[in-house]
């Protein structure tokens, strides 16, 4: 079994630099990533955790999860915060034709333009919200060749800087709380999830994180891509 480490080595960023993996920046700004959602009942409490601090965060959301919970979805998009493809059933690339596996992305793209537009016609506080090409692949593993004709066709591969583990079920939350607070740095992109499997650790570790790093200024930013 193979250990990823929670901080993303510099070495491997350097083998996939058409991938985001950290924001070039010298303020005291973090990013923060949900995957997975939306989840009844933990998605919303993770709304309301970043409201508490002003804090603004990318949820990579699951098409299959964005049909059953519309409603949360939606409110994702009113509290402004930004949205991303995470593919409709997250599967997992290595394991998938890569025409199978686009296709998957492509409807679930189809889908979330579909709650974007209902929002914009429902509200005018939404009409700014718009449709982002953030693509993160589950497991952060995909074949290159679907890799080539993603970029090809303008998705942004968001990957991270930072891994909390809070999907591990074996881990203490207060290592995953470590994990993060001995990672990240100004451009950090942390990744958490809002699942069942991981609200265990979320629940004592995002909590701890925003107030963490808002005592030492930093900023919770959506990313803008």
């Amino acid at each position: 079994m193979k250990i990823i480490p929670a901080k993303t080595p510099g070495f491997v960023r350097s083998l996939f630099p058409n991938y985001l993996w950290k924001v070039d920046t010298s303020k005291k700004h973090l990013y923060l990533t949900f995957d997975d959602g939306p989840t009844e009942g933990i998605t919303e409490w993770v709304l309301d955790t970043l409201d508490q601090y002003n804090a603004k965060a990318t949820f990579f959301c699951i098409g299959s999860n964005i049909e059953k919970h519309p409603e949360i979805f939606q409110k994702l998009l009113k509290n402004k915060h930004t949205v991303g493809n995470h593919t409709y059933s997250h599967l997992k690339g290595w394991q998938t034709s890569t025409k199978v596996y686009v296709a998957d992305i492509q409807f679930t793209d189809s889908i979330i333009k579909f709650q974007i537009q209902n929002a914009t016609n429902t509200s005018t506080d939404l009409a700014t919200q718009s449709y982002t090409s953030l693509f993160r692949p589950p497991y952060g593993k995909f074949k290159s060749k679907q890799s080539k004709i993603l970029l090809e066709q303008g998705y942004k591969m968001v990957m991270w800087d930072v891994l909390s583990y809070d999907w591990d079920t074996n881990l203490s939350k207060k290592k995953c709380y470590k994990n993060v607070i001995s990672s990240a740095s100004k451009g950090s992109i942390i990744v958490f999830h809002d699942s069942i499997k991981a609200f265990k650790n979320l629940k004592y570790t995002l909590p701890k994180v925003l107030e963490y790093y808002s005592e030492k200024g930093y900023k919770f930013k959506a990313l803008d891509y």
